[in-house]
């Protein structure tokens, strides 16, 4: 039988145990107050995060991918940070991926079974191949789901470098990770509901391990994404107004440059700036490892 009397995320939160006679008001008030102890938690393992960045930016830089691991709320959310960097930073599908308990249609409807086999855990990266040079980020709310123990534990029998994204003390998964994430969120509005708080912590988290790593591989200048695919009309009119931003070039020419660049950003910021023609502004950031400010230089 499982114990979850020591998981912080299951006990009882005294400041919400009468929200069932609470108003609609008075329940987005209790809500929000809780979500805003959410960011204090994860702030208290900033530097456990960066260490986390740059590991990933590491091993991405020197041919290695990054995979989120989890079930439920926990692997949706892998999956949505994973989709969301290609479409942002230009990356390849395979480069960063999440991959759930249950498989795909556990992502549109809870296959709660799932969580509880450590062998599918380890199967499912079998199936991608991993290497030593991959990183594996187990998100698990609990720190204890079976499926997400599994994976951690077949990724370091490879040497692939593990990290555990959890939200309470003492997780079981830190044994099988080579870094621990821990945002200690405490106890949730609705007992257990790990969708909300802990949820919102490995969401912020998540956000920093792939934009961070994307900032140091260089697919960033200045804030401005330089990196995006042009795959529909508003990521189109972002292109031009970024490369007016970062090139101080005016709308005609931000077209002209992108059509020259084939929709690419970067190189027509480079192009722009140096007056480059778009095979030697492809080369030269070739050269610096696709980071502008250094072709520049």
């Amino acid at each position: 039988m499982i114990d979850l009397t020591k998981l912080t995320t299951e006990q009882q939160n005294p400041g919400t145990s009468a929200i069932d006679e609470a108003s609609a008001l008075e329940i987005t008030k209790l809500i929000n107050a809780e979500d805003q102890t959410v960011p204090k938690a994860v702030k208290k393992i900033l530097p456990e995060i960066a260490r986390a960045i740059t590991v990933i930016a590491g091993h991405l830089s020197h041919g290695g991918r990054l995979f989120y691991i989890g079930s439920g709320t926990s692997g949706r959310l892998g999956i949505l940070d994973a989709a969301e960097c290609p479409p942002t930073y230009n990356t390849d599908p395979n480069l960063i991926q999440g991959i759930i308990a249950g498989g795909t249609p556990a992502i549109f409807r809870a296959q709660e079974g799932a969580e509880d086999s450590a062998s599918s855990g380890a199967a499912d990266l079998q199936d991608k191949t991993l290497t030593n040079l991959d990183v594996v980020v187990g998100l698990s709310a609990s720190g204890r789901t079976p499926y997400v123990i599994g994976a951690l534990q077949y990724a370091q029998s490879l040497g692939a470098y593990t990290i555990a994204v959890t939200c309470t003390e003492n997780p079981e998964t830190a044994k099988f990770s080579n870094l621990s994430l821990t945002a200690v969120t405490g106890p949730e509005v609705i007992t257990g509901s790990t969708r909300m708080k802990a949820g919102t912590a490995q969401k912020l988290i998540l956000n920093m391990l792939s934009t961070g790593s994307m900032i140091l591989m260089g697919k960033v200048y200045g804030n401005l994404m330089v990196d995006l695919q042009c795959t529909n009309q508003k990521l189109e009119a972002r292109a031009r107004r970024i490369l007016m931003e970062a090139s101080g070039c005016d709308a005609e020419t931000a077209e002209a440059l992108l059509s020259q660049s084939h929709g690419e950003v970067k190189p027509a910021i480079l192009m722009h700036l140096s007056g480059m023609d778009y095979e030697t502004a492809v080369q030269k950031l070739k050269e610096n490892h696709g980071n502008l400010k250094h072709a520049l230089r």
